[in-house]
């Protein structure tokens, strides 16, 4: 893999992360499920494990169906391109889940290291481990 290659592979990923932001906090949930592979494995601790696409984002859109305005924050994205085909990553999460009165809300930091794999249709996180570093409420 040339330089290059693997600039483009990094930037790619990186969009998958912040797609993935985008997807939940703008309820897309077709974009939501462009950042997953269809037999991908979430982990998320104590809120949950999920096979398939279709188990994550059921409890994706479960999850934000009775709350107001979500903020997912992704930062310090660390991307290693292995080769071709297979990369990990790590970001930073943090969430702003407010309720529907828009008064009060949670606050959720973490952060997820991913393994991606590079499909037809580009790449996608296959493997998924969620760690909680802090919850706190707002308003």
């Amino acid at each position: 893999m040339t330089g290059a290659q693997e600039w483009e592979a990094k930037q790619d990923i990186a969009e998958v992360l912040l797609r993935y932001a985008t997807g939940i906090d703008q309820r897309d949930w077709e974009l939501f499920e462009t950042c997953f592979t269809g037999n991908c494995h979430c982990d998320y601790g104590d809120v949950g494990v999920w096979e398939r696409v279709e188990a994550i984002t059921a409890f994706m859109v479960d999850a934000h169906a009775g709350v107001g305005h979500t903020l997912h924050r992704i930062t310090n994205i660390a991307i290693n391109v292995d080769d071709e085909v297979a990369a990990t990553a790590r970001c930073y999460v943090d969430a702003v889940i407010m309720a529907r009165d828009g008064g009060s809300g949670v606050n959720a930091m973490g952060y997820y290291d991913d393994e991606l794999v590079h499909t037809p249709v580009g790449w996608r996180i296959a493997r998924r481990r969620y760690t909680m570093v802090h919850v706190g409420a707002v308003g």
